[in-house]
């Protein structure tokens, strides 16, 4: 027991120490750690996984975390056109931080893309989604492409609204 809390002391000292030096190496790894579990919490409660991530909804959440955020080729068609749910690890792996928190404060995005929760979440929280989706790696293939109100698309999709009886 005594030997524990000799340990716990020294621990306590070359922490303490190390941060008067400011090596921050170490406190930075637990920031880091802290930052990618706020993102992973953010995506998960913010609905992220719901459209960009195939099977999320459908699964109640069963989709191993490896497969997340790589976007769907289930559509959603309305008065706008068609639109699909980005891979947005490809998409996250192609810009910056900045250009991230950039996007997300002036997108305008199409239904059903939530673009106002974006426009209201804090630089943090957009910087944790940012660095926890990065964290993640490119995976998968980019979402289809939009199609205009006026064509039909050639994949699955949710009419939106549905139609009426």
């Amino acid at each position: 027991m005594a030997r524990r809390i000799a340990a716990l002391i020294v621990t306590v000292v070359v922490v303490i120490a190390a941060a008067a030096r400011g090596d921050t190496a170490a406190a930075g790894s637990t920031a880091s750690a802290a930052v990618l579990a706020r993102g992973r919490y953010l995506v998960r409660i913010a609905g992220c996984n719901d459209c960009h991530t195939a099977r999320y909804a459908e699964t109640g959440g069963a989709v191993p975390e490896a497969e997340w955020l790589t976007g769907d080729g289930l559509g959603w068609r309305g008065p706008w056109g068609t639109t699909y749910p980005i891979n947005l690890r490809l998409y996250m792996n192609a810009i910056s931080e900045e250009q991230w928190v950039a996007v997300a404060r002036a997108v305008r995005s199409r239904p059903p893309m939530p673009w106002f929760a974006l426009r209201d979440m804090t630089d943090e929280d957009l910087r944790a989604i940012y660095r926890f989706i990065r964290s993640l790696g490119p995976r998968g293939e980019p979402a289809p492409a939009y199609v205009p109100p006026d064509r039909v698309p050639a994949t699955p999709y949710v009419q939106f609204p549905p139609p009426k009886p």
